[in-house]
């Protein structure tokens, strides 16, 4: 247990910033997941369509510090490439 304010006040917001990357972090799970899924039903447009919504959610991720920079650029690039080759 933290003994100082300043250690209780840090606790509290590293509590607040954990549950905001939390949600992050879900938020590009689910993006991720609607790519993968029209990627399975083969549908290349649908594909298409959530990697384009997915772009922007990862790279703001990246921005926020919930992923790395590199990580985020490589699983768009994956997932692009998957679409791509989809025919």
């Amino acid at each position: 247990m933290a003994n100082t304010t300043s250690a209780q006040k840090a606790t509290r917001k590293i509590a607040r910033r954990t549950a905001v990357n939390k949600n992050r972090r879900s938020r590009i799970r689910t993006f991720i997941r609607k790519v993968e899924e029209a990627l399975l039903t083969g549908d290349k447009s649908a594909a298409a369509a959530a990697l384009t919504a997915a772009q922007p959610e990862l790279m703001r991720a990246a921005s926020k510090g919930v992923l790395h920079r590199n990580t985020a650029s490589r699983k768009i690039s994956r997932l692009a490439h998957r679409v791509k080759t989809l025919a």
